[in-house]
């Protein structure tokens, strides 16, 4: 029977590990898809629906260039977990993440926390390879059916990728996306958890500009800017 090893040490959750993550998109006749990998559920972010991507290894990392870095990791992780190619001019800044701690969360996060780089590419020609090692599955979805199967329990995701596929519906073509991404700043995301989660009420997570975000109370009458997490189905607010 394994045993816990007590002289493993906790994971540093001040430290931010820096990953990268990519939204392959291509247009359909119904509008634009994404590329979407199912994580083999003993590995982190077990089970999870997710953009192919990972944490930036440390020969391709730069201290003085993360997004550089970034770039890097973006363009290998596509490779290894669904064998396209891309080069890193073929990618667009589009956010960058950054978690809340573990114990803000009501012991609901990983402990480990990544800061990432999420970029936007146009879907290389070529098939879909996965390893069915790290990667069990994948489909092209489009971010309107992502977030229903969501709702209806069919797949799961964590709240960086709801956010992003809700703001791409916003973008009816690949060119329209990727226009918006090279002439716009990558949005940053700093997740904070709204009071309240623990109550009976639905978990909220919120972000600069959000009436809460500095009280990190979830009640401030103000601006939104927050996903509530509710088990009838996820809602996105912004003003």
């Amino acid at each position: 029977m394994a045993t816990s090893d007590s002289s493993v040490p906790e994971p540093d959750e001040s430290v931010l590990i820096p990953a990268a993550t990519v939204l392959l998109i291509r247009d359909t006749d119904d509008g634009i898809e994404t590329l979407m990998l199912r994580r083999n559920s003993k590995i982190a972010f077990g089970g999870m629906w997710v953009f192919p991507g990972g944490r930036v290894d440390d020969d391709e990392n730069d201290p003085d260039d993360p997004l550089g870095s970034a770039r890097r990791a973006a363009v290998r992780e596509t490779e290894e977990e669904a064998g396209l190619v891309l080069t890193e001019d073929d990618l667009a800044s589009w956010s960058y993440w950054i978690p809340p701690m573990h114990s803000a969360m009501q012991a609901k996060g990983p402990r480990r926390r990544f800061s990432t780089w999420f970029f936007v590419a146009r879907a290389p020609e070529g098939d879909v390879a996965i390893d069915d090692g790290e990667i069990k599955e994948h489909r092209w979805m489009s971010p309107a059916d992502a977030l229903a199967m969501r709702d209806a329990g069919e797949i799961e995701i964590v709240p960086p990728t709801w956010v992003t596929l809700h703001d791409l519906q916003s973008h009816g073509t690949v060119d329209a996306a990727m226009e918006w991404a090279r002439a716009n700043d990558p949005v940053r995301f700093e997740t904070k958890p709204l009071a309240g989660g623990d109550d009976g009420k639905p978990l909220i997570v919120g972000w600069d500009g959000d009436a809460g975000y500095e009280s990190g109370q979830r009640d401030v009458p103000g601006d939104r800017h927050r996903l509530i997490m509710d088990r009838e189905g996820w809602r996105f607010e912004r003003t």
